[in-house]
């Protein structure tokens, strides 16, 4: 069910409610657009919306032109500080912004992004980022292999480690929620690893390159149960883990979604259940139980490559369904939409 759409003025490839109290109507989309010639430039932006799904509103209030953006997330709410949207980029870049003046008090159009900091981590792209539980530390995905842990002290970034995890692009990069000292990796070379941050550099607790046929693009930690974790791959099939070996964790079952599962992101409010962007085939809510994963719901409303998801962190509505936003690149195109399913009910 469909509340509302845009158009973006480059290619989408993020999207991202903001998860604290009191701003959870607003909603960041970012762009990637490579501008070919002798000089190639990939140029970004992110952008702020207002979102009411019971008025049927996706109204833009503010937008800031950067280098072309790979990923962007908002600041875990652990921390005393308002929400930060961190952002890592094509030129090597990570930024951190805080959200000014845009709470729900009626009108939210007068907020706006203001740049905390912005620190050049490396030579090669950052294509992905993750916070610690705390808000206190960021990992960032590079395009050489490479994790970089950095913090963020005094309006200043700061890199406390940075290793070789892997031997082609690190796609994804997730801390343990449940154990903030371990970070887990995947990468093109279909690898995906855990490390510990108590070593310097990082030591190595598990690597598995015999399950996943192709790059490993996502990693998801349960938010509910610290044995689980879910990992989605260009080989279309979402994996569940079991980690009570955590030297060894063990492949339980796994689901063909049709599409490179790029994004997975758990339902705030219901166990179990997951949003995924599947890039060539849409995306998928699935539900994750004791038996084999099950697709639920599929959205098929946009045209081009599935990148950008996410669940809205504001109540169930009547129903029990909650708001999602989703983005396709090449036509640019965004949506906030409603699941039919009544997910109290499965």
């Amino acid at each position: 069910m469909d509340v509302a759409h845009c158009y973006l003025e480059g290619n989408a490839d993020a999207v991202e409610f903001c998860l604290h109290d009191g701003y959870q109507h607003v909603l960041a989309a970012s762009t990637y657009t490579l501008q070919e010639g002798e000089q190639p430039i990939r140029a970004g932006s992110i952008s702020l919306f207002d979102v009411n799904a019971e008025k049927g509103n996706l109204e833009l209030f503010h937008r800031v032109d950067t280098a072309g953006i790979f990923d962007i997330k908002w600041s875990t709410v652990g921390s005393n500080v308002g929400p930060l949207l961190a952002q890592a980029d094509a030129d090597g870049y990570l930024r951190i912004y805080s959200l000014e003046g845009c709470s729900n008090e009626e009108k939210p159009r007068g907020g706006f992004l203001n740049e905390v900091c912005g620190e050049k981590i490396s030579f090669s792209m950052c294509l992905f980022l993750d916070w610690n539980p705390a808000a206190t530390s960021i990992s960032v995905g590079l395009s050489d292999g490479s994790v970089s842990i950095t913090t963020l002290a005094e309006s200043k970034i700061e890199k406390l480690q940075e290793w070789k995890a892997h031997d082609f692009e690190l796609w994804t990069t997730c801390f343990d929620i449940h154990q903030p000292q371990l970070v887990y990796t995947g990468s093109d070379d279909c690898k995906f690893s855990c490390w510990d941050m108590r070593d310097n550099p990082s030591g190595m607790v598990f690597q598995n390159s015999k399950v996943h046929k192709m790059g490993v693009c996502c990693i998801a930690k349960s938010p509910t149960d610290p044995n689980t974790i879910l990992t989605g791959s260009y080989d279309e099939y979402l994996r569940v883990w079991d980690l009570r070996c955590i030297s060894r964790p063990v492949n339980e079952t796994s689901v063909c979604l049709g599409g490179g599962v790029w994004r997975i992101k758990h339902h705030p409010f219901v166990s179990g259940l997951v949003l995924a962007a599947c890039m060539h085939n849409g995306f998928a809510i699935v539900k994750i139980g004791d038996k084999k994963p099950e697709v639920v719901e599929a959205y098929s409303q946009h045209g081009s490559l599935a990148y950008g998801a996410d669940w809205q962190r504001a109540k169930l509505l009547p129903g029990g369904s909650t708001i999602v936003a989703s983005c396709s690149f090449y036509d640019r195109l965004l949506r906030v939409w409603r699941p039919k399913s009544d997910f109290c009910c499965i």
